[in-house]
């Protein structure tokens, strides 16, 4: 009998052990679940979820602890960084509702750049964690966390979704670590910027002109890749686009274009925060911002910029501008042929050499304006009209040169030697060289105006090395022949059809002459400049009447009534239809731009000049034709027009901000564009609606 009692109490013993340890079990694995809100998705928007927890570790001592928001994002959705950029918000956590919780600092991770619709943004896409630190008013209190996530995510569309954070009620001095969240938590942390001494800032320097920031980092070891954001409090309107990085060694030096939606900023004085990454390490370092002249370029730049200036140069030679002197380069050729190599050699060193000396007296011009302060760029001298003047005469010589109205020989005057240069001798030549130079400038070609941008904003060395190529490259076509003279015997065999080739040449020549008088239109009038138009035709054509007969003006007549007829109809075949510019052009202001993009507009921005042949090209073959003219002429979109034909410190501010010494600029602004959207130098009509579609679309 008492063995069996035994049995039964040894029974209820195990029984009361077993029920023990399923208790202990179960309360162990309850404190070793995360206290976590779970994965949380927004039925309207699946593609993202997230979810807050806290990681059990506390700091009893500052009545802290460790938390982490965790995001997932599938395929190319992204979210922003603290500074989201030139578009986007950040996200916020908003938990105020909380009890027993005094603050939450959000870590941010070291975001990334990405460029969408010509827009640079910072975020992160798949997957990202931010650490979070809390702090409470008692740890030995229950604490009850209700949070509101306000999460922006975009692709081509953004959409801002909002999630309820909650957690359950807990005491933190109860609680213990889970190595699940802890593990979380030591993933985010290490990808947030450190403190470091192995890293220092040497300047930060800000150029109000030209509205640049350069910031120049120095440490302990060789950059490899680093990538430099600049933030802060005191910038928070100012948006700093993806920098050039230049790395020598221990330092690197990144410049930022700086844009502000309330027109032009200033930086000095300010404070900022630089976040510094490269292959091994994130840093967040702090500076205030100086006014101390920028370093201008790099040598890596400068090779880049030769070969763009090379490209450019020898685009030149088929723009319109040029093809007078290209004419009458061709007639001097076709007369060579009987000529020995050493002289055809010569004459064509001759030419290369006055296009290389006409650039080199350009970049004097320009270094003389740019040390003394005053205004400079390409084709500036345009906006003289005794320049325009000088040139009027040269060309009014060179025409009646080819026409063969006079042959003076009297080298000991400008003039006289200026209308024999289509002769024989090297002089001839190299002047010829040096006008197709200056007839150049009212153009511009792809890559021209990157080179010419990079060069008025760098060292003389620098300038003289990018306009050196640019000759180059103009004079390319005439080294070859000046390598291979034997490439003359292919050209025809001379005779009496190039007297009427020299005479269209002449006739070429002319319309030059008429078209650089009427650039005289904004500094005489045009009642003047008719009048001189007049009196200019009337002697030319009295001289032909009186050297080569009445028959040959008769001719002139009406081969100019042929070929205007002509030229008007191919006109009205290749574009359509010439429209009348009858669009509403409001003039430049910057802070205007801004107030038209608040309202919803699209902004079209050209900046043009009555002297540059590309923006005439550019406004009769897109601007003027459909679909970009329909376009334009809608109710949402507000059209702009800056005129760089006289100087103008407004316009050549604005083409400064713009990193651009010439026209034409064209600039589309919108809600989704508010920075502006540059265009090419040779606009399409693709690219200006792909442009306007893209500026004008909502985030």
């Amino acid at each position: 009998m008492f063995i069996l009692q035994l049995i039964k109490i040894t029974a209820i013993l195990r029984l009361a052990i077993l029920f023990a340890s399923s208790l202990l079990l179960s309360a162990f694995s309850v404190s070793a679940q995360p206290i976590s809100t779970g994965w949380l998705t927004h039925p309207d928007h699946p593609p993202v979820q997230v979810r807050f927890m806290l990681t059990g570790e506390v700091d009893k001592t500052n009545n802290q602890a460790n938390g982490l928001l965790e995001v997932n994002l599938e395929g190319g959705w992204k979210t922003y960084w603290r500074s989201p950029g030139e578009a986007g918000v950040a996200p916020i956590l908003d938990w105020s509702q909380s009890s027993n919780l005094s603050d939450l600092e959000w870590l941010w991770p070291t975001p990334t750049y990405y460029q969408q619709l010509g827009i640079m943004t910072l975020g992160y896409k798949h997957h990202v964690i931010f650490p979070m630190q809390l702090t409470f008013d008692d740890i030995n209190q229950p604490i009850v966390f209700s949070g509101k996530l306000s999460l922006p995510t975009c692709t081509n569309i953004c959409v801002l979704t909002e999630y309820e954070l909650d957690l359950p009620a807990v005491t933190l001095a109860d609680i213990k670590a889970d190595a699940t969240a802890q593990h979380l938590y030591q993933q985010g942390i290490s990808t947030v910027p450190t403190q470091s001494d192995s890293t220092h800032v040497i300047k930060a320097s800000f150029d109000y002109d030209s509205q640049h920031l350069q910031v120049k980092l120095q440490q302990t070891k060789e950059w490899q890749d680093p990538q430099i954001i600049v933030d802060g409090n005191e910038v928070s309107d100012d948006s700093f686009s993806q920098p050039s990085i230049n790395i020598n060694n221990h330092i690197v030096t990144a410049t930022y274009k700086v844009t502000n939606w309330l027109g032009k900023t200033n930086l000095a004085g300010k404070s900022v925060y630089i976040t510094v990454s490269d292959t091994l390490f994130s840093h967040e370092l702090s500076a205030v911002i100086d006014d101390k002249p920028l370093v201008k370029s790099s040598s890596s730049n400068l090779f880049t910029m030769i070969g763009f200036a090379l490209l450019g140069g020898l685009i030149l030679n088929i723009m319109p501008c040029v093809l007078p002197v290209l004419g009458m380069k061709l007639n001097s050729m076709l007369t060579s042929s009987h000529l020995s190599k050493r002289t055809i050699r010569l004459q064509f060193l001759a030419s290369a050499s006055g296009i290389l000396t006409s650039f080199w007296l350009l970049a004097l011009g320009l270094l003389i304006l740019k040390l003394t302060g005053n205004v400079m760029g390409w084709g500036i001298q345009f906006q003289s009209p005794w320049f325009i003047g000088f040139m009027v005469t040269i060309t009014a010589l060179f025409t009646a040169n080819l026409l063969g109205l006079f042959e003076v020989k009297l080298p000991n005057r400008l003039s006289t030697s200026i209308a024999n240069k289509g002769g024989d001798s090297t002089s001839g030549h190299f002047v010829q060289g040096m006008f197709a130079t200056l007839l150049a400038t009212p153009c511009s070609a792809p890559f021209l105006g990157t080179a010419v941008a990079f060069a008025l904003g760098a060292s003389v060395f620098e300038m003289w090395m990018v306009f050196t190529f640019l000759g180059l490259g103009m004079a390319l076509p005439w080294l070859v022949f000046a390598l291979y003279p034997n490439l003359i015997s292919l050209m025809p065999k001379p005779g009496l059809w190039m007297h009427k080739i020299k005479a269209v040449f002449g006739l070429m020549m002319f319309v030059t002459t008429l078209w650089l008088l009427s650039l005289l239109v904004p500094f005489i009038g045009g009642l003047a400049t008719v009048v001189i138009g007049l009196l200019l035709c009337a002697g030319f054509l009295y001289l032909i009447a009186k050297n080569q007969g009445k028959k040959t003006v008769i001719v002139i007549l009406a081969v100019s009534l042929l070929l205007t007829g002509a030229g008007l109809f191919i006109a009205n075949l290749t574009t359509q239809a010439l429209i009348e510019d009858d669009l509403t052009w409001l003039p430049l202001n910057e802070n205007s731009i801004d107030q038209h993009v608040k309202q919803g507009h699209t902004v079209f921005v050209d900046v043009t000049a009555d002297w540059c042949i590309t923006c005439k090209a550019n406004k009769i073959g897109v601007i003027l034709q459909d679909p970009v003219y329909s376009e334009l002429q809608q109710e949402r979109v507000i059209t702009m027009k800056g005129d760089w034909t006289q100087p103008s410190d407004k316009v050549t501010s604005y083409l400064k901000s713009h990193q651009r010494f010439g026209v034409p600029l064209n600039v589309v602004y919108g809600p989704n564009a508010p920075q502006g959207l540059p265009l090419p130098i040779l606009l399409s009509s693709d690219e200006v609606m792909q442009a306007l579609e893209n500026a004008g679309k909502k985030q």
